[in-house]
């Protein structure tokens, strides 16, 4: 007679996977992609490096579900600060730099993790649906702005690349990992912020900066 699972076997699966995936965002937010080896999630979880494949096909597999549920929770944030900014174009765009920057800067190893650390094809692969998405917001944002006359004529998809590269790259250096605990909020990433907020209102036809 073939196995069925019971109810509470089901539940205890789906506990024990959720386990080993909180292990592993952990340890990505604490020491980046590279530190969440399947041994160093299994000890954890006070578990064998066995039983972690009994629930996920490989490494990239688990990583790369990790990175989907970090990088979900980020842009859940940005999304929905963003329908909460109201209707101008102008304040949609500042919302979607300072969410994203001053999370990123609050959350600085996790923040490079997802953004820039060298990571597997697969985790990769993940990256660039995460940045495609912040792209389609953005172009959003501009296509209603160009319409209302606030930005300049534009190809707004061609400017929401242009403008999400240009908060990314900004953040490299105030996000670059050093050893020791989780930095410090510094005094300068309020520069930073406000920097990346003027390029990007400048780039985009307007000064007009809220």
């Amino acid at each position: 007679m073939a196995y069925r699972p019971t109810e509470t076997t089901r539940r205890n699966a789906e506990l024990k996977r959720a386990g080993f995936l909180r292990a592993a965002r952990s340890l990505v937010a604490e020491r980046g992609f590279g530190a969440a080896t399947v041994a160093a999630i299994a000890a954890e979880c006070a578990a064998s490096v066995g039983s972690v494949y009994s629930y996920f096909d490989g490494r990239e597999d688990l990583l790369a579900e990790v990175f989907r549920s970090a990088a979900s929770h980020e842009l859940d944030a940005v999304r929905t600060a963003v329908a909460e900014a109201g209707s101008d174009p102008r304040e949609r765009l500042d919302t979607v730099i300072t969410t994203f920057a001053g999370r990123a800067l609050r959350g600085r190893r996790m923040a490079w993790a997802l953004l820039f650390e060298p990571v597997t094809p697969a985790v990769e692969a993940e990256r660039l649906v995460y940045r495609r998405s912040y792209t389609e917001l953005l172009a959003a944002i501009l296509r209603d702005g160009v319409a209302d006359g606030v930005f300049a004529p534009q190809d707004p998809s061609l400017a929401a690349s242009a403008v999400m590269g240009a908060i990314s790259e900004a953040l490299i250096g105030g996000l670059r990992p050093a050893d020791g605990d989780e930095p410090a909020p510094s005094p300068e990433d309020k520069a930073i912020v406000e920097g990346i907020r003027l390029f990007c209102f400048r780039a985009l036809g307007t000064e007009e900066t809220l």
